[in-house]
């Protein structure tokens, strides 16, 4: 069941819109959770932070996909006193051709925040690049799942996937 404050923040930054969308994996949705309304409203993201950091347990360090979980683990970094990395989605090409952004050491227990999972490839491919890097990864905490495969995808690969809220919850809130 999704915290009742988390679910008004993220429909007061009015996150959740109806009409005909196409999402980042092609498909189309009769509505749309957009991430960057909730990302930029200080009091969603607030109490985003606030509740990942009341789900995160044991002494993990947070990494963000880039570039809609980076606010993510910013504010859930400074609301918890843990570090955070940056996932990149491909490696750069100039500078230090990092993909992971920040100090990561060998072994280290890493948990993924993102802000909405539909199929979990972006998801996926963030725990692959950690993993490769010789991070330790088994969780990845959304804010909203669309319920559409990322679960099943993830535990495919041995992450969990735990999500604030469901898209369910959402629209059922918004009724």
């Amino acid at each position: 069941m999704a915290d009742q404050e988390l679910v008004d923040a993220l429909l007061a930054a009015d996150a959740v819109r109806f009409g005909e969308f196409e999402l980042s994996h092609g498909g189309t949705s009769d509505y749309y959770v957009d991430k960057y309304r909730f990302e930029t409203d200080p009091a969603a993201l607030s109490t985003v932070a606030d509740a990942f950091a009341d789900r995160l347990g044991g002494d993990a360090r947070l990494a963000g996909v880039a570039l809609g979980a980076v606010p993510l683990a910013a504010a859930t970094s400074v609301a918890t006193g843990r570090p955070y990395v940056i996932v990149r989605k491909s490696q750069k090409e100039y500078g230090t051709g990092n993909r992971i952004e920040g100090d990561l050491a060998d072994g280290e227990r890493v948990v993924v925040l993102e802000d909405v999972a539909t199929t979990g490839k972006s998801a996926l491919d963030a725990v692959e690049a950690l993993r490769g890097a010789g991070a330790t990864v088994e969780r990845v905490l959304v804010v909203v799942d669309r319920r559409e495969g990322a679960a099943e995808l993830l535990a495919d690969h041995d992450v969990e996937l735990e999500a604030l809220v469901t898209a369910d919850e959402l629209l059922a809130a918004r009724e």
